[in-house]
């Protein structure tokens, strides 16, 4: 648990406060978290859930993550993480090869970085970044899911799409393919936004609609406590991991 507080030179400031706990069920958490305020960068790592060695591969994206250095560009900042998410997704498909099971180690991710009044995020799973703004909460990236494939074409209802059983088939992770494609996009910050990074585990349990209440209210360590609390209160069948960060 960090909370912490850093500046831009747009002036804009930041702080946030993130929990990562194994929940009621299993036994070892395969959750990872990134916090590195002083270059604006935040990360959320789902180890593939009842795969060999989920926790490692979470970590390795969160450590290969935090090596990167401040001082730098936009545009090297992306760059950078990019290429060490398509290393770590190297070294993790040669450690599945070299197991005797045959089996995937993997992991999603979900990051942030903030650099001046710019917001850029990136993504691989189902692993998710919302923005609270004026009151209004809007899921910023889309899950690579197969239900979510399912509710582009039609198929089934976002209502349906809660209970479906392929709510646990993700299309996309660092470590499930030879070759890792990562989303990116980018939009301005405003003073007043709070975004939260969240791993599946809190997903499962509660509504958007929870979200948009539990976020508009207390400091960025309240709200992601609060989350956290009603998450395991509730069974918390998965390991959850929240980030909240506030941008003034």
């Amino acid at each position: 648990m960090v909370m912490v507080e850093n500046k831009s030179s747009a002036n804009l400031s930041w702080s946030s406060f993130g929990i990562t706990d194994v929940g009621k069920v299993r036994k070892h958490n395969e959750d990872s978290l990134l916090e590195k305020p002083e270059i604006g960068l935040w990360a959320v790592a789902d180890g593939m859930g009842g795969h060999e060695a989920g926790d490692v591969a979470s970590q390795m994206i969160v450590k290969s993550l935090g090596k990167i250095h401040q001082g730098i560009t936009l545009e090297r900042y992306i760059d950078d993480i990019e290429d060490r998410l398509v290393k770590v997704n190297e070294r993790l498909i040669a450690k599945a090869r070299e197991s005797a099971k045959n089996v995937t180690i993997g992991s999603t991710v979900v990051g942030m970085l903030a650099y001046d009044d710019l917001c850029t995020f990136f993504w691989a799973g189902d692993s998710r970044l919302y923005r609270l703004r004026n009151g209004s909460l809007v899921q910023l990236t889309t899950d690579h899911s197969q239900v979510e494939i399912y509710i582009e074409q039609g198929l089934i209802s976002r209502q349906e799409a809660a209970t479906h059983p392929h709510g646990n088939m993700i299309t996309r992770a660092v470590g499930a393919a030879e070759d890792l494609y990562v989303d990116f996009d980018i939009q301005k910050m405003q003073s007043g936004d709070r975004y939260m990074l969240c791993s599946d585990g809190l997903t499962k349990h509660l509504e958007d609609t929870e979200f948009e209440e539990m976020l508009a209210v207390g400091s960025a360590e309240e709200a992601c406590k609060a989350l956290t609390e009603l998450t395991l209160e509730r069974g918390a069948g998965d390991n959850v991991t929240t980030i909240v960060i506030d941008v003034e």
